[in-house]
């Protein structure tokens, strides 16, 4: 397949989707049918497009060819500076994941660039609306960015007062764009094409990237007319195709899609506990927000509230990054990002419950601590494994790394205190530490490699599933939580009485009635590990009306 520049539009244009996925993504098996160009499966499952330049095939890694994009950018601001241009801030979208951004970073150094920061795309078009509209947010304004553009579409909530830009929450799908509507009307027109000349074209790339190109272009007309005409001559095997499209077919086909663009807006709000009465201003971003029925679907949601046009939608995310990277030039502006981390992120306990230490929506950089204790007596060893993700259960989460602290002192258990550190940079890396107080005993692990990290599907899916299994995950919580009260109780009690400061302080009667009675305890709950937490809570007061007046006389 001989890569024409059309083409190669459409491999710059995908190349943002197909960053940091694997081949087997659904995602991408779904996009592949529609696209041009062919895409295989390399080394790790990354996908590999396949393109053949001056008679010689060549596999292209999506950052490779997002690689070239950025060296083309480079080309041009140096012809315009006329100087060297070395470090660069690149915006993606805020819902990207960890190795999404890390496979950014790595186009960028393929580039040759100097990655200063990555910077999510909305936070970067609120620094545009913030800074042309300073005087409007001296007194504070909850403002709203709807970042819908050609491949991936961002909602940010953010504060902006005095310079200062506070992302309150953050939502997304990096798979929904301008390109899924003109999927859309492909696949239309290519049904229209078979019912009217019994042919597919399905099987011919170069059909279909004339198609698709054609397809754009009805899209932007039908932004601005009710109607627009297709004509492509000799579209397959020397059959012309002509149609006419209305914008309210258009509109039939897409609604869906449409309609899932206020999921991330519902999100959003809800995580930053504001009612949509509370924003101030709805900011429009991106060439998708253009079509009438996303605008007119949006400004009924915010009760009829005129929709923000200041900015360029093309250009207030770059305008944004130019603004970002003055600041990190020591440049004098008024401005200070505060941004937040997308996901939940935590460590398994030993009951498989998800002990969450960064809850999602936390502003970076953050830096968080929590207290554990050992699971046995005398242990000497903790492992600590740190998932990403929203579920109670730490197995229905994304495991994204582990480390083993050693050397802690032999003791009873729940004795010893182990402080547990979650630190995330600026840039989206996580350090996890953990600590022995009484020692000083200390390990942890930087959470850099991209191996199983989640892609954007998987985060959407995680998110919906907290919301599906809410209340199965309360009811496991709540048996975790009394089977744990029910075993601490019952070591409690076993460590007192057998203390060699106390157990003097006790009949030899009452010490034994004590001693039986957790022996029994104990002995249930390890035939009764699965039971409900009436039965544990049961168990638990059972214990206590033996062992609470005995252990009171030795107050």
């Amino acid at each position: 397949m001989q890569t024409s520049d059309l083409e190669s539009i459409f491999l710059k244009s995908d190349a943002k989707r197909l960053i940091g996925r694997r081949f087997t993504d659904a995602l991408v098996q779904r996009d592949m049918k529609l696209w041009p160009f062919k895409v295989i499966s390399g080394p790790a499952d990354k996908p590999l497009i396949v393109v053949d330049y001056k008679g010689e095939e060549k596999l292209l890694s999506a950052e490779e060819i997002s690689s070239m994009v950025l060296f083309k950018m480079r080309d041009t601001a140096e012809a315009f500076l006329g100087s060297t241009v070395k470090n660069a801030v690149i915006t993606v979208p805020a819902y990207f994941n960890d190795s999404q951004r890390q496979a950014t970073k790595d186009a960028g150094a393929i580039a040759g660039l100097n990655v200063m920061r990555i910077i999510n795309e909305p936070t970067a078009a609120a620094i545009a609306y913030g800074l042309n509209n300073m005087a409007a947010t001296v007194g504070g304004k909850n403002v709203l960015i709807f970042d819908l553009g050609g491949g991936t579409f961002d909602v940010s909530l953010l504060s902006i007062k005095e310079g200062i830009f506070e992302v309150k929450a953050t939502a997304g799908d990096t798979h929904l764009g301008g390109q899924d509507f003109d999927n859309r009307m492909v696949d239309h027109f290519v049904q229209e094409f078979k019912r009217k000349h019994k042919k597919n074209i399905i099987g011919d790339p170069r059909a279909l990237r004339r198609l698709r190109t054609a397809s754009e272009r009805i899209k932007r007309t039908l932004s601005c007319s009710v109607q627009a005409n297709l004509g492509i001559d000799c579209l397959f095997e020397g059959i012309d195709f002509y149609t006419t499209i209305t914008r309210a077919r258009f509109e039939e086909l897409n609604i869906d899609l449409f309609m899932n663009c206020l999921e991330p807006v519902e999100s959003c709000l809800r995580d930053a506990k504001l009612d949509r009465s509370c924003v101030h201003d709805v900011v429009l971003v991106g060439g998708s927000t253009r079509i009438p029925k996303v605008q007119k679907i949006l400004q009924d949601f915010f009760h009829g509230k005129e929709l923000c046009k200041s900015i360029n939608q093309d250009e207030a995310v770059a305008y944004g990054a130019a603004v970002q990277a003055a600041i990190l030039d020591g440049k004098v502006y008024k401005v200070t990002l505060l941004d937040v981390t997308p996901l939940s992120l935590g460590v398994d306990s030993d009951e498989g419950e998800m002990n969450f230490v960064i809850p999602r929506n936390t502003p970076v950089p953050a830096k968080m601590k929590k207290d554990f204790t050992t699971k046995f007596d005398n242990q000497t060893v903790v492992r600590f494994p740190v998932y990403q993700g929203e579920r109670a259960r730490a197995r229905d989460n994304n495991f994204l790394g582990e480390f083993t602290l050693r050397g802690v002192p032999p003791a009873p258990r729940g004795v010893p205190t182990i402080s547990v550190c979650f630190d995330i940079d600026l840039n989206g890396i996580l350090n996890v530490s953990a600590e022995e107080e009484s020692t000083g005993k200390k390990n942890g692990v930087t959470i850099t490699n991209v191996k199983g990290r989640l892609s954007v599907e998987e985060i959407k899916n995680m998110l919906e599933e907290a919301e599906k299994y809410k209340a199965e995950d309360e009811e496991h919580k709540k048996r975790v939580d009394a089977k744990v009260a029910f075993e601490n109780y019952a070591y409690k009690i076993r460590n007192a009485v057998n203390d060699h400061e106390t157990r003097y302080m006790i009949r030899k009667a009452d010490k034994k009635k004590v001693q039986d009675a957790v022996v029994q305890a104990i002995y249930w709950l390890d035939r009764n590990q699965l039971a409900e937490a009436d039965e544990f809570n049961y168990k638990k007061e059972e214990l206590e009306r033996t062992c609470d007046p005995i252990i009171a006389k030795m107050c």
